[in-house]
């Protein structure tokens, strides 16, 4: 430890639930549950409401996952954009301030992400099974040595350089993608490009003379994923890519498991590539949950070689001996396939799923393939563009969960690495 550290119990660095007025009449900002994306260091307001109870807090705040699942999955970000400096959330979320003239709101954010952190919460959850929760008291028992508030802030500056890079890739990758979608529609939907030409009448509606009406089934082949076993589970080999696993539109490998190299052979067949179309087929009716029966994800370079767990069903659209992987994830992620599914879905609003065959049985206007190939190319250098930059955010999250401790603990000193992360964001 440097010498000018000092060993400190978290509840005396920390504010954690932060005492906050509200008024009852008024409506504030409010943050729920399912707004917290584990690969995001923020987390914006998803509403405004009336007080009715639960966590308090600012902008700047951290707030922390403190039920099972939810802390075990990362869900720790710092909030912002809360209207008039003030909102409220879930009863579910412990709120962690920086004290004045002690420690820094940023650091404490990351401070809170420290793996030894994470792990003391886990290993202090107290409840019935499938409920257990974290009490705030739990962390009187949790000294650290910590940095004097000068260095923390310089350690916060150097993970937050690393952090908006990848939150502005985010950014840029989910606008390439509504550019994708809004082409898709402006050709498949819309029919802009064949506007000057004669309609006829479909199920569909008015669609271009001389088009037709097909089903998805037509045009693709799939593979269901495996019930892979928990047990199989170990710290190195291939990943098992779990609908758990992915986020808006890709996959977080960091939170896969692996297996064994030699039990992935055994189950080739399951194994995924580049570009590959992913959809749940049980899960929670959406929007309300991460993990949601019709939830479609492309395959980034990351999880090449990954092998998809059970739940899901991987799907490739082969016309004229050509991958239209581009095309396939427009058509299922435009929202009348949404509607679609959620329409076609069987179940409960907590454990809905949907058949492969309804899934193939959904009408698509058809052109002709010289349509479809021209469309393709128009979409490929955004999914070229796309794939980069997860690829740079692989790198960079790799570099902040590796420097993450090391500066926290003050394994490593600051200069040694404030270059480096320079450089490797300069690179990407």
């Amino acid at each position: 430890m440097p010498n000018n550290w000092k060993i400190y119990n978290l509840f005396d660095f920390i504010d954690i639930n932060p005492r906050m007025k509200f008024n009852s009449k008024e409506e504030y900002s409010f943050v729920e549950m399912k707004d917290l994306d584990p690969n995001n260091r923020t987390v914006l307001p998803s509403n405004i409401k009336k007080l009715k109870g639960g966590a308090k807090f600012q902008n700047g705040d951290t707030l922390f996952a403190r039920i099972t699942p939810c802390l075990q999955n990362g869900k720790i970000c710092q909030v912002q954009g809360l209207k008039n400096n003030e909102g409220f959330g879930s009863t579910e979320f412990l709120v962690f301030r920086g004290k004045e003239n002690i420690s820094d709101n940023d650091f404490v954010y990351y401070l809170s992400r420290e793996p030894f952190v994470r792990q003391f919460a886990e290993a202090n959850m107290i409840g019935t099974s499938g409920r257990q929760r974290i009490a705030k008291e739990a962390f009187k028992n949790l000294e650290l040595d910590l940095p004097p508030l000068p260095e923390q802030k310089a350690i916060a500056s150097i993970l937050s350089a690393i952090d908006d890079k990848i939150e502005n890739n985010l950014a840029t990758n989910k606008t390439l993608e509504d550019m994708a979608m809004a082409l898709y529609k402006h050709w498949f939907v819309d029919f802009g490009p064949f506007k000057d030409g004669e309609f006829v009448d479909s199920e569909l509606g008015l669609i271009p003379k001389g088009w037709g009406i097909s089903i998805l089934g037509d045009f693709v082949n799939h593979q269901k994923g495996f019930a892979f076993k928990s047990k199989w589970y170990q710290d190195n080999g291939k990943l098992v890519v779990r609908i758990s696993d992915t986020t808006h539109n890709s996959i977080n490998v960091e939170s896969c498991n692996k297996i064994s190299t030699e039990l992935a052979l055994k189950h080739i067949a399951y194994s995924l590539n580049t570009d590959d179309v992913i959809i749940a087929t049980v899960g929670s009716w959406p929007p309300n949950y991460s993990s949601v029966v019709g939830k479609v994800v492309r395959v980034p370079k990351t999880a090449e070689g990954g092998l998809l767990n059970q739940n899901a069903v991987r799907l490739k659209m082969d016309i004229d001996n050509e991958q239209h992987q581009g095309l396939l994830y427009c058509i299922l992620k435009n929202s009348r396939f949404l509607n679609y599914i959620v329409n076609s879905a069987q179940g409960s609003a907590s454990q809905a799923s949907i058949k492969l065959v309804d899934i193939f049985n959904y009408p698509i206007p058809f052109g002709g393939v010289e349509i479809i190939k021209e469309f393709s190319k128009l979409i490929q250098s955004n999914i070229a563009e796309q794939n980069a930059l997860i690829l740079e955010n692989q790198t960079l999250t790799k570099l902040r969960d590796t420097l993450l401790p090391k500066l926290i603990s003050g394994e490593v000193h600051l200069k040694a690495f404030r270059t480096q992360v320079e450089n490797v964001i300069a690179r990407t």
